[in-house]
């Protein structure tokens, strides 16, 4: 069961650079243990929602939208957008300069789908900044993951499929309909993005359709964000998440898995448990990417586990 609902009680805008401003929050114990929620996407924003997951009266939880979204400035939602100052290295000096800015040595990483890509990078970089991690729909950021999703389930969704490959029919899907969604022309653009997350609601059949595109604006954000790392790899060599797990070692992890997550198809959670050793796998049954109510109950058990 999820916390009851809270509110920050510090919150600000960040100078990263590159003309960038990322929104943060923090809730919960000013003197509690630290944690840091990195949503997923990339492109979606945090929420009100993930600030539950965690006992207020043990914790300090800090949240930020990551650049180009949320309430992040620029948004890359706005009409003509500059996206060549957002991506991992980016993203990872981000938290750099927040775990700084709030004085904090070492912190709980807390995330899911693309949010794991960002936190296992990090813990690898910056081990001795971790305390714990908690994953949950994990992703390594591999091309052959964004591959699967583009063009691998196909056979498993054809009409959807159909559909999505009508504005991009040849080529690597992301870098085509990257192209669209960046034109100025908002007709282009919004119809590309409209497409795109009809895709994503194909992928993920238990969750609410048309989520992905409420307002338009995120709609278009979380298309352009989303189809940039992946036509770029995240700009991360292949497998090099997955090859460098033994930096992970010494920082115990829970690593929370539906069953029926796509993803699984080519073996990530189970790749990433068996390289990292101090990892706790947690398979759930009737549970695909978006999650449910026992993906809840056991990412909320982890933190309390760490607490």
């Amino acid at each position: 069961m999820l916390y009851p609902e809270i509110e920050p009680y510090d919150h600000g805008m960040l100078d990263v650079g590159d003309g960038h401003h990322v929104y943060w929050e923090v809730c919960g114990n000013p003197d509690g243990k630290p944690a840091v929620v990195l949503h997923g996407g990339p492109g979606s924003g945090c929420s009100p929602h993930a600030r539950r997951y965690f006992d207020p009266a043990a914790y300090r939880v800090v949240l930020f939208d990551q650049r180009g979204c949320g309430r992040s400035t620029p948004h890359a939602g706005e009409p003509v957008v500059d996206l060549s100052t957002n991506t991992t290295d980016h993203l990872i000096g981000d938290m750099e300069r927040l775990r700084e800015l709030l004085g904090i040595d070492r912190w709980l990483v807390f995330a899911g789908s693309w949010g794991s890509v960002l936190g296992l990078v990090y813990a690898e970089r910056f081990p001795h900044r971790v305390s714990e991690m908690v994953h949950a729909s994990v992703a390594t950021g591999r091309r052959s993951e964004t591959d699967l999703l583009t063009t691998g389930l196909a056979p498993m969704f054809p009409e959807a499929h159909a559909r999505f490959r009508e504005l991009a029919p040849t080529g690597d899907p992301a870098a085509g309909y990257l192209e669209l969604l960046l034109s100025p022309d908002p007709v282009v653009h919004y119809r590309a993005a409209r497409q795109w997350c009809a895709w994503e609601d194909a992928l993920q059949p238990l969750t609410t359709a048309g989520a992905w595109f409420d307002p338009p604006k995120h709609g278009l954000a979380f298309a352009r964000l989303v189809t940039h790392y992946w036509a770029h790899g995240s700009w991360l060599p292949e497998g090099i998440v997955l090859e460098e797990a033994w930096k992970l070692a010494g920082i115990p992890g829970v690593i929370v898995q539906g069953q029926l997550d796509l993803g699984n198809l080519i073996g990530t959670p189970f790749d990433l448990a068996h390289a990292w050793p101090d990892a706790e796998l947690i398979l759930l049954t009737q549970t695909a990417h978006g999650g449910s109510d026992a993906m809840t109950e056991a990412r909320v058990a982890a933190t309390d586990k760490f607490r």
